[in-house]
């Protein structure tokens, strides 16, 4: 088939195109490279089409001719860049989304699948979390996957679109982005093991997370992408959280502990039935495993920062300050 991947340079995305190209399809990989990097690539990007392009741009339609399945990776992503700059988050992961739609609708795109977000559910009233659970986005990050995604779920209505929208759960894996801003919590102790820094543990470091690994999201993704089914939306994660404490055992090394933050929950938890009745899926590979392989590869780490307690509060004082409605 030819299948059309926004955002696929990035983390998922690459991994996404890998295995699509494996598969023999013909593949148009839309990225502006801003946060994505064109070695991600380097397995397929004599054979895929790759265009630096912006999801807002308005030629973006010139790229749709003849597609059959778009997958929709591009975003900007991390939760202390989205505080600073929300205006670009909802212009980006909401209208760059309503563009990619549009363009989908007018090319005749037979099957449209969402790259969206667990961070929509905010802290969950319910573990593990189902679909039904109601949103409460507790940032503009999580406020615009969620929007991007009502956005898609509207065109499907409205306009009759066939896909599904995959809300993820905690993705890691080699190529996942390590620099730049403070982010997801494996990046961090990646550059601090670098570093031979401690690692920074938040609270007490019992919080749970669903860390579910990228093979497993792809193998959700093609099998959404290969679907009859339409018009929902879908957990992927394992629902068999890990410790904070925990991961950071499996990365080695001293650690010490920050504050807790406002608005981030005790636990991130899959609901994931509903993947395994409608995608025939369940995750495959255990955090055990999949951190294995991320320390077996430092080369896809070795540009992570090396982040010390005095810089993390200060990239994180707006999280406080705003998400704790003033406090310090």
């Amino acid at each position: 088939m030819k299948i059309l991947v926004t955002g696929g340079a990035g983390f998922i995305g690459s991994h996404l195109v890998d295995r699509l190209m494996s598969e023999d399809h013909e593949v148009i990989v839309l990225d502006n490279f801003k946060s994505g990097k064109i070695e991600n690539l380097d397995l397929v990007k004599e054979k895929a089409r790759v265009i630096n392009c912006d999801i807002r741009s308005e030629d973006i339609e010139d790229h749709f001719a003849g597609i059959e399945i778009v997958f929709h990776l591009a975003a900007l992503a991390d939760i202390v860049p989205s505080i600073t700059a929300p205006y670009e988050y909802m212009e980006v992961n909401v209208m760059g989304t309503t563009r990619i739609l549009e363009a989908a609708r007018k090319a005749g795109v037979k099957r449209f699948i969402y790259a969206a977000s667990s961070s929509c559910y905010g802290i969950p009233s319910e573990f593990p979390t189902k679909e039904t659970c109601p949103p409460d986005p507790q940032y503009p990050y999580a406020l615009s996957k969620y929007l991007g995604e009502q956005a898609f779920f509207h065109w499907l209505k409205l306009y009759g679109l066939s896909g599904l929208s995959l809300r993820f759960f905690n993705v890691y894996g080699p190529r996942a982005r390590t620099s730049g801003n403070y982010g997801a919590v494996l990046g961090v102790f990646l550059g601090q093991k670098r570093a031979k820094l401690p690692l920074t543990i938040v609270a007490d470091g019992t919080q749970v997370r669903d860390f579910t690994y990228v093979s497993d999201v792809v193998d959700a993704l093609i099998l959404a992408g290969n679907s009859h089914e339409s018009g929902i939306a879908i957990n992927i994660g394992t629902s068999n959280p890990t410790s904070v404490n925990r991961l950071a055992q499996l990365i080695g090394g001293e650690t010490v502990h920050i504050p807790k933050r406002p608005g981030e929950p005790d636990q991130t938890n899959a609901d994931n039935s509903l993947a395994l009745d409608k995608l025939k899926w369940s995750a495959k590979v255990s955090v055990e495993e999949g951190v294995a392989r991320v320390l077996s590869q430092p080369e896809s780490w070795g540009d992570a920062p090396s982040w010390t307690p005095e810089e993390i509060a200060l990239q994180t004082a707006n999280w406080f300050k705003y998400l704790s409605n003033g406090g310090d």
